[in-house]
């Protein structure tokens, strides 16, 4: 029997490959001579850098950068050395957890920090670079970002146009002799699960600008900005990348990378699933096992297990999934190639007792080696 584990991390209790051992240790104790392969799962938001670091024996590379309020704060990023692949989380160089609510400044929240990380994984000699790009505190286009990188933004008096989204009209004149030269042989995959354009009712100020401190008195003065820096874009690159799904994306971080870095925009789960090279494996499984922290129906609307489903389904091979907790409209899962799921509480309990990491384990082992008694 071969069984290929790839679940999500249990947030607050264990990681995705804590959970994953778990699992694995429960299918022996029912089969001994199980071959049983785990592999991490992320869905490219919060969580991914540390899952790949994990589960694929990564190093972690702490780094001080620049904040979103422009001051220091401290970050990392995974390091592959053998693929020289970096895997960054925007979110902690940009990340509105980084921020109040009584600091909340969409005019002058800058990406900076997205590309001094960048250029540190660069210069450590990464060309392969996995980016999610959720949860972003900024509005800025992405001018933060390019400018570490070392494009020059200049306003009509030949002077540096500044940071955050208050730059992005001034913007009249674009260098890049400055630009790294080592971007030129880096390939960027961003995980996206947006698809937003950059401009418009539907575009990143006026959708994802609200919660970064938007108001309804320069919400149109900054799209028109945003539109404005798109075209100066476009005129000095040649390309057109603001209707782009994804283009909205971070507060136009999506049309930065797609317009100065040649980029792909991924649904963050099917990124993650090539970068650990599930598929392979699942083509001769006979057993696929997911799950996550909690599933609903939020689980079968494309989450990290339902992805992990589909491309099981596709060669065949039986899915189940185990869970801290379920809820009855988890039904919703089985419609979506989940066959079958399991809570894996077992007993009364206060959910804090039932989230320890110790109690979280011993319950996933039991529950796992349960259930695998009966194939």
């Amino acid at each position: 029997m071969k069984v290929v584990v790839a679940i999500d991390s249990l947030k607050g209790s264990l990681s995705s490959m804590e959970a994953g051992l778990a699992i694995k240790e429960g299918v022996r104790l029912a089969h001994p001579d199980a071959d049983v392969v785990v592999k991490p799962l992320a869905d490219g938001g919060e969580g991914t850098t540390d899952a790949l670091i994990e589960g694929m024996g990564g190093e972690r590379i702490d780094i001080t950068i620049t904040g979103p309020l422009g001051k220091p704060v401290q970050a990392y990023y995974g390091y592959l050395e053998e693929t020289k692949t970096a895997i960054l989380e925007m979110a902690s160089a940009a990340g509105i957890i980084l921020v109040s609510k009584e600091e909340k400044n969409p005019l002058t929240a800058t990406t900076y920090g997205v590309g001094e990380m960048i250029l540190d994984a660069a210069d450590r000699g990464c060309r392969n670079f996995i980016i999610g790009i959720g949860g972003s505190a900024t509005n800025d286009g992405g001018i933060g970002m390019l400018k570490a990188l070392g494009y020059t933004f200049l306003d009509a008096d030949g002077q540096d146009a500044g940071q955050g989204a208050q730059a992005l009209g001034k913007v009249t004149s674009i260098r890049k002799e400055h630009v790294s030269k080592a971007l030129a042989e880096c390939h960027f995959q961003v995980a996206c699960d947006v698809t937003n354009p950059l401009c418009g009712e539907n575009g990143a100020t006026y959708i994802y600008g609200p919660q970064k401190g938007v108001t309804d008195d320069i919400k149109a003065q900054l799209d028109a900005d945003m539109a404005h820096f798109a075209e100066v874009t476009s005129e000095t690159l040649g390309n057109h990348f603001a209707d782009t799904d994804g283009a909205g994306a971070a507060g136009g971080l999506g049309f930065a990378f797609l317009s100065y870095l040649n980029a792909e925009l991924t649904p963050g789960i099917e990124l993650i699933l090539n970068a650990v090279g599930l598929e392979k494996e699942l083509k001769d499984a006979d057993i696929v096992v997911t799950g996550e922290g909690r599933l609903d129906h939020q689980t079968a609307m494309g989450k990290a297990p339902v992805g992990v489903a589909k491309l099981a389904k596709k060669y065949g091979a039986r899915v189940l999934a185990f869970a801290g907790g379920v809820t009855k409209d988890a039904r919703a899962c089985n419609e979506a190639g989940i066959d079958a799921f399991f809570p894996i509480v077992r007993g009364i309990t206060t959910l804090e007792e039932a989230m320890k990491p110790e109690n979280a384990r011993q319950n996933m082992i039991d529950s796992v080696e349960q259930v695998f008694r009966l194939f």
